[in-house]
């Protein structure tokens, strides 16, 4: 059959195309912004010439002069005709430069443009249906990852999600044992220890090298924080008051086998507080900013992370509250809640 092409559709979408590459491009044009301090010295001398930025930066001003342009054209900056100056308007300032604000946002972009050039690799994982390990992409995943998870924990992890659980603020106030599974760079982990000095902590992750990283920065905490190479279904010790999970569950190879771990380590009063992607249950639910970037990180990051473990279940990055529930119950725990909500991610109370 022959289908009527509307042309202005037609070009409407062309023009959408258009928008698309220059996002793509606009990713490593992030990065380099923020590795050659160029937000920075926006923020810190106001509005600037591609010269004067260029000289800030120790950097050629041919490259400032196009940085500046395709930023300007991307509404990252404002460009002032009459002066031949660039501004970075003050909530592009906060997103850009400020890593204590919930929307500081370069990491978002270095993790997206680290996942990206896995691309080849992750075409042919789909061909054969075999996965690509988060060991297995550039430092820019796993740095970005934390940089951009990492202001989120700090503005709600000890203010609103762990006064949200039943009774768990008290049991680390007065000493309690917790495990932080697929920990990462232990940035929680060491958080939640600064916070408790009474409590004990355990870190662990499947990654050797972010276990490396983590037992770095947790140097000035002593024997109270430790952190082990384990995966999410054997990591050691048992009895724990609260086992925390970030923004991990769904890149397990066995989120099942794991939960069931998580079950056996807790006391039979512990607390699991998992934290997973803002997802609704349905497609038509995630069919919005947020989904779209994270149904991007779930088929070319978290979906192939999963496949490329033992039984490969590949929940995906916007199972939702329902998956997840599932998960929690196959693994034998009976209480399931949410208990608070982000932007970006949600948050919830298991027990046995």
């Amino acid at each position: 059959m022959t289908v009527a092409i509307d042309s202005d559709k037609l070009m409407g979408f062309v023009f959408k195309a258009v928008d698309e590459v220059g996002a793509t491009l606009n990713a490593a044009l992030v990065v380099m912004g923020d590795r050659l301090g160029f937000y920075q010295a926006l923020a810190d001398h106001g509005p600037s010439t591609p010269a004067e930025l260029a000289e800030r930066t120790s950097t050629d001003q041919h490259y400032t002069r196009e940085w500046l342009n395709a930023q300007a054209a991307g509404g990252f900056v404002e460009y002032d005709a009459s002066t031949g100056r660039y501004t970075l308007p003050p909530e592009q300032t906060v997103a850009m430069t400020d890593p204590n604000s919930p929307a500081y946002l370069p990491g978002f972009f270095q993790i997206a443009l680290g996942t990206v050039q896995h691309t080849t690799e992750t075409i042919e994982a789909a061909r054969s249906g075999a996965g690509v390990g988060w060991h297995e992409h550039t430092s820019d995943v796993h740095v970005g990852c934390e940089r951009f998870f990492r202001p989120s924990y700090n503005a709600n992890l000890l203010s609103s999600w762990l006064p949200a659980l039943d009774g768990v603020v008290a049991k680390l106030e007065r000493g309690a044992k917790v495990a932080d599974i697929g920990c990462g760079h232990g940035a929680s982990t060491i958080l939640m220890a600064e916070a408790f000095p009474k409590s004990r902590f355990t870190g662990s992750d499947y990654h050797q090298a972010s276990i490396e990283t983590a037992r770095q920065r947790a140097a000035g905490l002593g024997e109270r924080v430790t952190f082990e190479v384990a995966a999410a279904d054997q990591f050691s010790g048992s009895g724990y008051d609260l086992v925390t999970t970030f923004d991990a569950l769904h890149d397990m190879g066995d989120p099942v086998g794991a939960a069931r771990h998580v079950r056996e380590a807790l006391a039979p009063d512990g607390t699991w507080l998992l934290v997973e992607p803002m997802a609704g249950d349905h497609v038509e639910d995630n069919l919005n900013p947020v989904g779209r970037a994270y149904y991007g990180f779930s088929t070319l990051l978290c979906t192939p992370a999963s496949l490329s473990q033992p039984v490969g279940l590949a929940l995906g990055t916007q199972a939702g509250p329902a998956r997840i529930q599932d998960v929690t119950t196959a693994a034998g725990f009976s209480r399931f809640r949410t208990v608070a909500q982000t932007p970006f991610n949600l948050v919830f109370e298991v027990r046995p």
